[in-house]
């Protein structure tokens, strides 16, 4: 079977079937190094009134399905629009931004010394551990349960909300469509799991209905494109309290209803180290509940 390739400068390809190192994914989606690159797609230039749909992949460095499936529905937008016509409308009626790698350091660290490797690499101050797992770094529920204060933890939360480049990056995009944002998808792995906030208490958002339907749209159509089961819930209960984490910020401070982390495949067999021949499969079933869900939201 020919592989998929995704053009996206008109001078190089990438295909869409395998990882891709950082260097290579920046390159083929034309966007500058910064502590978080950001790709913007819509149909006639940008637009003051357009909703917004916000995507932030692999902030944890050792999630490749996330860059991939992200890279992927990239494709599909930039291949599918004046072609398909359900993308062409979305494209027409929405801004797509994404952030394909919100990790770049930890990622090219998992690619060139350990694979299984989660933070950033800021070298902390009086520790002679690195790294802060930039998804507690944020400030509803900062420094609580489900994050630690140890620099050698894996869910280290950093000096202070916003300490470190990841995570602010994230704030000031999110912050500069302020009143625009009409989903925001922090994609994780691995799990199978559709999640909303909150992240950080067991308390259940006064929108938590309308999340609850719309998760029950996605997942309903995302399961109905192979029989990959999901399950679906706020964070705290479903998988675990976790303070400081992207969706519960983009809900509170940036008053985003439908903010959603999606913990893509799998169940455990590979874990981190999904095959690449899983990369598509993944990446169709869960465009497929995201269509759905926009659809309907």
């Amino acid at each position: 079977m020919a592989q998929r390739i995704a053009i996206f400068n008109g001078e190089k390809a990438i295909d869409v079937d395998n990882y891709h190192t950082y260097e290579e994914v920046s390159y083929n989606l034309t966007i500058s190094r910064s502590s978080s690159d950001v790709l913007l797609l819509n149909s006639s230039g940008l637009s003051a009134n357009k909703p917004v749909h916000f995507f932030d992949c692999n902030i944890h460095a050792r999630e490749w399905i996330t860059a991939a499936t992200c890279v992927w529905i990239i494709d599909q937008i930039t291949t599918g629009y004046g072609s398909d016509p359900e993308i062409t409308s979305l494209v027409d009626q929405y801004d797509w931004k994404f952030v394909p790698i919100a990790n770049p350091d930890g990622y090219a660290y998992t690619w060139n010394t350990d694979r299984n490797w989660r933070k950033n690499r800021l070298v902390n101050n009086e520790s002679t551990f690195v790294g802060v797992d930039a998804n507690r770094n944020f400030p509803i529920g900062f420094a609580g349960s489900g994050s630690s204060s140890d620099p050698c933890s894996g869910t280290y939360h950093g000096i202070a909300a916003f300490s470190e480049r990841e995570a602010s990056a994230l704030r000031d995009l999110i912050a500069a469509d302020r009143g625009r944002v009409k989903t925001t998808i922090s994609m994780h792995s691995y799990s199978q799991m559709f999640l909303s906030p909150y992240g950080y208490t067991t308390n259940l958002p006064a929108e938590y209905p309308e999340m609850f339907r719309a998760m029950e749209i996605a997942v309903n159509a995302l399961t109905s494109t192979y029989g990959t089961p999901y399950t679906y819930g706020n964070t705290a209960v479903t998988i675990y309290i976790a303070s400081g984490d992207t969706t519960d910020h983009y809900y509170e401070s940036e008053g985003v209803d439908h903010s959603y982390t999606i913990e893509l495949r799998d169940s455990g067999t590979y874990g981190f180290q999904l095959p690449p021949d899983q990369i598509v499969p993944t990446a169709t079933e869960t465009w497929n509940g995201l269509k759905a869900m926009i659809n309907a939201i």
